[in-house]
């Protein structure tokens, strides 16, 4: 409230010219229409398909995969020099790439966000499964189980919390990526699509309105992921020592 006032008191002050700031009062306006016009709602949808299959594959990519490498020493040593080489490259960087081999429309955003999602997914699945307690593992193998198993009975509910939280910090990344990638690279719909149009038309309402809308979309996700874990893993608060 008190960003707003102020925002509205420099415009209507004249100490920022609205032709790079509207008033506050405006923008806020021109948000509420927005969410009322269905040209929002299906680009809305496409980026957040885009998000959805992209954290979903980026998910199923990484955890298996993290489970082998943080259980493996073998296996660790084996694969981190081509991770590490390949984990500082930024999405964006291979937006051209992808282009070329799916083209600008769902599957170039799903690729991209698979490839920025699955780093902070596999590190805090290697770093949950290093925090397991190994007298449990040592006790599933003691009733028979195999060391498949034991990874999926015992490792994997027990990293859980860590990969949920890869996993969370993962879905703020998938909106950044198919924000910036629909900026970028353009396509048929989205919301950054529709902010780079707004913005190519000079309709600077309407450019601050998707972005505030586009905040809001990152925050109600994290609200929603955050309330699911501490539904899910409150056992995790309770196990600590106080």
């Amino acid at each position: 409230m008190v960003l707003f006032i102020a925002l509205e008191a420099l415009t209507r002050a004249e100490l920022v010219t609205p032709d790079y700031l509207p008033p506050a009062s405006e923008i806020l306006g021109e948000t509420v229409l927005l969410l009322g016009r269905s040209v929002f709602w299906s680009a809305f949808w496409s980026t957040m398909q885009a998000c959805i299959i992209g954290l979903a594959l980026a998910t199923l990519l990484a955890v298996p995969l993290g489970l082998v490498l943080g259980l493996s020493k073998w296996a660790h040593n084996a694969a981190i020099t081509i991770v590490e080489l390949l984990r500082p490259i930024p999405s964006v960087a291979l937006i051209p790439l992808a282009i070329l081999v799916w083209g600008r429309g769902t599957e170039m955003k799903v690729a991209l966000i698979v490839y920025a999602c699955v780093w902070p997914i596999l590190f805090n699945t290697i770093y949950g499964t290093h925090h397991v307690d190994p007298i449990a593992s040592d006790t599933a193998q003691v009733f028979g189980m195999g060391r498949t198993k034991t990874m999926w009975r015992v490792h994997l509910p027990a990293a859980s919390p860590f990969i949920f939280t890869g996993i969370r910090i993962a879905a703020s990344v998938a909106l950044i990526l198919a924000v910036s990638t629909e900026i970028i690279a353009g396509g048929a719909d989205g919301l950054g699509i529709q902010l780079e149009l707004a913005r190519n038309f000079g309709d600077l309402k309407l450019s601050y309105a998707f972005t505030i809308v586009i905040g809001l979309v990152g925050l109600a996700m994290h609200f929603i992921f955050e309330a699911f874990e501490r539904r899910r893993f409150a056992w995790v608060d309770q196990a600590q020592p106080s």
